[in-house]
């Protein structure tokens, strides 16, 4: 099976699968809050509305990010109606793109059997498998990254033509803008840093001038630029706020209270790369070897491992230093990993593939031996029940993990290489999906639909919806309507400073509204903290409980 690389066929109906397969799955799970209610209800709103300038979040004002999110997912609800495969459809359509770029790239700059082993290496790394679900930015970030680093590297290689060179520079400014588009500065300031530090670890002092710079500049400011004219025109608060607060002041600040240790990131990134943690800093190393420019050498030369290790040291380290860390930040590494990993792989010795098997075939047993603990995991009253359904899923995934790895152990002592990558690949892909749709009860209780019921008996055009010492991310978008947010700011501190009749500020305004509204007649329906309904019940409303779970609960006044 060491030919399996040129068996067109085979390869042919394993994409076909893997594609198939991470669709399928989109519409397997609740929209899990805070992220995917987020962008789901930001999508629903510019769709519902037909204003694609104003992002907005509950009616209001919304600019912590760009629009390229809400563009996609409102696109995909006009064209396959509002759901939750359709809000993940971006997301799912950008975890597949990744895959089959890198493995176009890697095999025209390192061969076609490290092409495909790329592909299985990031088609089957839980951390991208995870985010090609999440229906949040920054998958759409990685896949604009991803088609700025490989074309950049189709760019750049030894052997392309003019035309290709010219052609390739202008689909990477083009992935910058979109970059942008997708989460602001980083899209440009993370591939210019990296190129720099390329440049001047290889001294290619000539590499800037094959960049296209003008017909590129163009390009990015014609795709990047056009948006952000037009909000600041309607919204002259946006630029302060989006440049400033959500960027320099959010990398240097530590009011965001998303601080972390600094080695997070490379603990996110151990996990996050299973199955091949065991050949992770191998890898890295033969990265770094290849690139070393020997004395007298032709500077010009391309490396394309080594502009991939920077590419995922610099990402790495410049979050590092953030004082706002978040597990998805370090996602655009993992093309890069993939590719590093995949070149790796094609040559590495017996004993260290081996070895990455049994680590991952420990990763199984440990997964069965966790299962019947996973009820602990539970943080709020009744869920262990929910946990406990979970246990079935954990345990197959485990089954197959630790299958997948003795019997990639057994292929790698027989040199089965293609065999070996394939089978752990397609394993860890099993048992990361089982793991996922096995997890749809808990999503069920943290996005509180199980409440929707209750919550709709109640509404008519007519009544009035209110959140109290809290906002719903995923309710919200299920109702297909914004509520009135009472004694709440949290991210919409700056949208509400904006728009301050869209909230109420404080429970004694609340209180006074619901009981004028209460003795003329209009219905009412509310989602509250669970322990301020006895302060509202204190302070003498009419109000009645009709649902409550463990993390909110519904009261009407009617």
């Amino acid at each position: 099976m060491n030919d399996f690389h040129r068996n067109r066929a085979a390869i042919g109906a394993l994409v076909a699968c893997f594609v198939l397969v991470s669709l399928y799955v989109l519409s397997l799970r609740t929209l899990v809050p805070p992220d995917e209610g987020r962008y789901a209800e930001m999508a629903r709103e510019m769709f519902a509305s037909g204003d694609w300038i104003t992002t907005r979040l509950n009616g209001i004002k919304y600019f912590e990010k760009p629009p390229l999110q809400a563009w996609m997912n409102a696109l995909t609800f006009t064209l396959f109606g509002v759901g939750e495969w359709q809000a993940r459809l971006w997301t799912g359509l950008c975890g597949i793109g990744g895959v089959l770029l890198t493995a176009y790239t890697t095999s025209r700059v390192c061969g076609g059997r490290a092409g495909l082993y790329a592909a299985l290496v990031l088609g089957s790394s839980f951390y991208w498998l995870l985010g090609s679900q999440v229906n949040s930015v920054d998958m759409g970030l990685s896949a604009m990254m991803t088609l700025t680093l490989c074309a950049l590297m189709l760019a750049q290689r030894d052997g392309a033509t003019p035309y290709q060179r010219r052609n390739w520079m202008l689909a990477c400014w083009a992935g910058m803008a979109l970059a942008t588009l997708s989460k602001g500065l980083v899209g440009v300031v993370l591939p210019g840093g990296v190129l720099v530090t390329y440049i001047v670890l290889v001294r290619d002092w000539r590499l800037p001038a094959r960049l296209h710079a003008g017909k590129g500049l163009l390009l990015f400011f014609a795709i990047a630029a056009p948006w952000f004219i037009l909000v600041g025109l309607k919204n002259p608060e946006q630029p302060h706020f989006f440049f400033i607060h959500e960027h320099f002041e959010r990398f240097l600040l530590k009011e965001h209270h998303r601080e972390a240790p600094p080695w997070v990131f490379l603990a996110l990134l151990s996990v996050g790369s299973l199955p091949w943690v065991g050949v992770l800093v191998q890898s890295l190393l033969a990265g770094a070897r290849r690139g070393r420019v020997p004395a007298g050498a032709d500077a010009s030369a391309f490396r394309p491992r080594l502009l991939a290790l920077v590419w995922l040291v610099f990402i790495v380290a410049f979050f590092s230093a953030s004082s706002s860390k978040l597990p998805g930040y370090i996602l655009p590494v993992f093309p890069a990993l993939a590719l590093l990993v995949g070149c790796y792989l094609e040559g590495a010795g017996r004993k260290h593939r081996v070895v990455n098997a049994a680590l991952f075939a420990l990763v199984g047993a440990g997964l069965l031996g966790v299962a019947p603990f996973v009820t602990h995991f539970a943080r709020h009253d009744g869920e262990a029940a929910l946990y406990a359904t979970w246990v079935p899923w954990v345990c197959t995934a485990g089954m197959l993990a630790l299958g997948g790895g003795l019997l990639g152990a057994w292929l790698a002592r027989h040199r089965q290489s293609d065999a070996y990558v394939l089978t752990l690949a397609l394993t860890a892909f099993c048992a990361s999906q089982l793991l996922l749709a096995g997890f749809e009860p808990m999503a069920r209780a943290r996005a509180g639909v199980n409440l929707l019921p209750a919550i709709q008996s109640g509404l008519t055009p007519a009544t009035r919806l209110y959140a109290i010492g809290l906002y719903e991310q995923s309710i919200t978008f299920y109702l297909g309507r914004p509520v009135t947010l009472v004694d709440y700011e949290d991210e919409f501190g700056f949208g509400l400073k904006q728009q301050p009749a869209l909230g109420i500020a404080s429970l004694d305004a609340f209180a006074g509204e619901w009981q004028s509204n209460t003795a003329r007649g209009i219905p009412c329906v509310a989602i509250a903290r669970a322990d301020l309904v006895d302060v509202l019940r204190k302070r003498g409303l009419h109000l009645r409980v009709v649902a409550a779970d463990a993390r909110r609960t519904i009261i009407v006044n009617h």
